[in-house]
């Protein structure tokens, strides 16, 4: 068997408007073959292409159906350093896409059983598909965490059997403490808000996310927010400002900015502020 013979699947980066970076380009489609033709994509030797589906344009590569099939892909992500590898060339197409044009991006290993499928799903998904890059176009998105310092747990402390009131006294300095990291807690909760709220007015669209565990973060921070804003290209010296007063106004929280981003969190509907 040949190489072009090799049974294959149409692996699926992401989806774009008839392949056009901008409708006065003179061969959009063109212009975003050329630019994503030299990407390794997820490195199987063979160029990550577009494809066009009516007004739509998917990202593809094949991929050898041996090594994508269902089995073999389940055995490639249960393998971390697999997984990582195929994240990141995912990602890196997806980036290269949307510097060229407005770009849905599609999840990890996304996979059909050949171009003629592909076609078929962009076709039944249209219109949320060309609604989802209106709503992106001329935008990108911008992630926000908020994290409040949690500190090193204090000592043990041995309840003290000097006298008949010290147990009650032990008991009370727990309670104390306690309330303390309730209310800390809560300020903090209440600081994350505030910085929302102010994210919300600059953006097109916001997203609350699942805040991540002590197994991320540490033992010592909380993350008590974490976002995704769909903002105007342009507004990135408003976003930074505003975030560097609030930062000089909230003092109890760490607020971390990251991008700009292809719209990962805004493929669908997503939210309004």
């Amino acid at each position: 068997m040949t190489p072009s013979q090799v049974p294959t699947l149409s692996y699926v980066f992401a989806v774009c408007r008839g392949g056009g970076p901008t409708a006065s380009a003179e061969r959009p489609a063109e212009r975003l073959a050329e630019g994503l033709a030299e990407l390794p994509g997820l490195g199987t030797g063979t160029p990550v292409r577009t494809l066009p589906a009516g007004p739509l344009t998917a990202v593809v590569q094949d991929v050898p159906a041996a090594g994508f099939g269902e089995e073999a892909l389940r055995r490639r992500l249960s393998d971390r350093a697999e997984l990582e590898r195929c994240a990141r060339a995912h990602h890196a197409v997806i980036t290269a896409a949307s510097a060229l044009a407005p770009t849905v991006p599609l999840p990890l290993a996304t996979l059909y059983l050949d171009d003629r499928r592909v076609q078929e799903a962009l076709d039944e998904r249209q219109t949320s598909f060309l609604t989802a890059l209106d709503r992106i176009a001329g935008r990108a998105e911008w992630g926000v965490k908020v994290y409040a310092p949690t500190g090193p747990p204090p000592a043990p402390e041995a309840p003290s059997t000097d006298g008949p009131g010290s147990g009650r006294a032990y008991l009370d300095r727990v309670r104390t403490r306690r309330q303390s990291r309730e209310q800390r807690h809560t300020q903090s909760l209440r600081a994350a808000e505030r910085v929302d709220t102010a994210v919300r007015g600059l953006a097109v669209a916001a997203r609350r996310l699942r805040p991540h565990g002590v197994e991320v973060t540490g033992k010592h921070r909380t993350h008590v927010l974490n976002a995704a804003y769909l903002l105007d290209l342009g507004r990135e010296r408003e976003l930074r400002a505003a975030l560097a007063s609030l930062r000089h106004d909230e003092t109890d929280i760490q607020i971390e900015l990251s991008g700009p981003w292809a719209p990962y969190s805004f493929a669908d509907a997503g939210t309004t502020p």
